[in-house]
């Protein structure tokens, strides 16, 4: 996902949708011809349960506030969501996901550990809030208003324009390869990664070989640099942020690890 106002930034991801999620296909987003992704590799989505293709295309605001956290001047009010027409069996439930989502933000190793935010949920009542956090189904995901379908692998995003970051519902209930099976970091990496590119952070890559990956790192495709960066050289926005320079990192889903 790059942070780019013109379009949506996504992990740049988007593949096979739900259900039995399998490889990927030549796509047209945003009226261009790309071509078709790798279909192997740790961006393939994880086995895992069966995942509804697509919702309704609508959201409900999970009830529930909470404090403002961290020290910063700027306050980012934001609203949980989950898309209508979800099995709430699939996923846990809207308070499972608001509950995640709250702690994580909330957490002295995120976003407010820099000293520059601070961060606060909201429910339906407040009547503009800075993003919503939403689990989105795959099909809604690849919207072109929202994440889109540009290189062929799930994946989340932050679609400025809607204000909202788009958490993909077949990544929050199989993770990422690279994650190794711990769903719990995952989901946590996922949150951190797409809330910091509502705070204008760009994707980056490995900083140190065999080090923490950067939580702007495209983890969910894998921590590898030269891997991320072959699989993003179908987009123009994200083919130069990562160096194909042999480092390797472990997962991470901190900003501020060591806060």
């Amino acid at each position: 996902v790059v942070l780019n106002t013109a379009r949506p930034t996504a992990d740049s991801t988007r593949g096979a949708l739900a259900g039995p999620v399998t490889g990927t296909t030549p796509v047209v987003t945003e009226a261009t011809t790309v071509a078709a992704s790798p279909t192997t590799g740790s961006a393939v989505l994880p086995p895992g349960p069966a995942v509804p293709r697509v919702g309704s295309g609508t959201w409900h605001v999970v009830p529930g506030n909470g404090p403002v956290v961290g020290r910063g001047q700027r306050v980012y009010r934001y609203q949980v969501a989950v898309e209508d027409g979800i099995d709430p069996a699939v996923y846990g439930g809207d308070d499972a996901f608001a509950a995640v989502v709250q702690a994580t933000l909330s957490d002295p190793r995120g976003w407010i550990a820099g000293g520059t935010v601070r961060l606060q949920r909201v429910d339906a009542g407040y009547p503009r809030p800075d993003f919503v956090i939403s689990l989105t189904t795959p099909g809604t995901d690849h919207r072109p208003d929202l994440c889109g379908h540009l290189i062929g692998f799930e994946a989340s995003c932050w679609a400025p324009k809607a204000h909202r970051v788009v958490i993909n519902l077949a990544r929050w209930v199989r993770g990422a390869l690279a994650f190794d099976g711990d769903l719990g970091l995952y989901r946590q990496y996922a949150i951190n990664h797409e809330v910091g590119h509502v705070f204008g952070n760009p994707h980056v890559g490995c900083a140190g070989n065999g080090g923490l990956a950067p939580v702007m790192m495209q983890q969910t495709f894998g921590v590898s640099d030269d891997y991320v960066h072959d699989i993003n050289q179908v987009d123009p926005v994200n083919a130069g942020r990562v160096p194909r320079d042999g480092k390797v990192c472990r997962p991470n889903a901190w900003p501020y690890p060591q806060a």
